[in-house]
């Protein structure tokens, strides 16, 4: 946090299916799996492109999570399904040590693009929404703290979940 990269729109992916993209994308994912994370945006690495990887299959950071697959998304779109919003604490690995409650859409419809160029057309609700919302804020220069209402909901894990080994998301 106070990265200025981390406040800029990414630029949209032209090419697919290059070498440049397949590496990127293999460091997010290395990145990703080595902190255990849900998900990534390329900004968080310093490329500003639209580029977000996500997924969860079993992980010990998110017990009570339901599986969200294992997806690279470039160039998304997202439109809310309902006009329906629900809490929940986030962190990240780019406001490291603190987490907040962040309003988001409880159901949305996400378009895209995987690596190779071919269209994604996919529904989310619960954490798969938050996930995808949380990584797709990162390519419009959004933070999550820029999204909780109230800052009192807002702080160090440490101080919030004493007694908690939380890492960040």
């Amino acid at each position: 946090m106070g990265d200025p990269r981390l406040l800029e729109q990414a630029q949209a992916v032209r090419q697919f299916g290059t070498p440049e993209l397949r590496q990127l994308i293999g460091d997010m994912q290395d990145t990703m799996r080595a902190l255990d994370g849900a998900g990534l945006a390329a900004p968080q690495i310093g490329v500003g492109l639209q580029v977000v990887i996500f997924g969860v299959d079993r992980n010990p950071r998110y017990p009570d999570a339901e599986p969200v697959p294992q997806t690279v998304l470039i160039n998304p779109v997202l439109t809310p399904l309902s006009d329906e919003m629900e809490e929940g604490w986030e962190g990240c690995l780019s406001v490291p040590g603190m987490r907040g409650l962040v309003p988001r859409y409880t159901q949305l419809r996400y378009t895209g693009f995987d690596l190779d160029g071919n269209a994604i057309d996919r529904t989310a609700q619960g954490f798969h929404a938050r996930v995808v919302q949380h990584e797709v804020d990162h390519l419009n220069g959004i933070l999550y703290p820029m999204r909780i209402d109230d800052l009192r909901n807002f702080g160090f894990s440490e101080a919030l979940f004493p007694g908690q080994s939380l890492q960040d998301d």
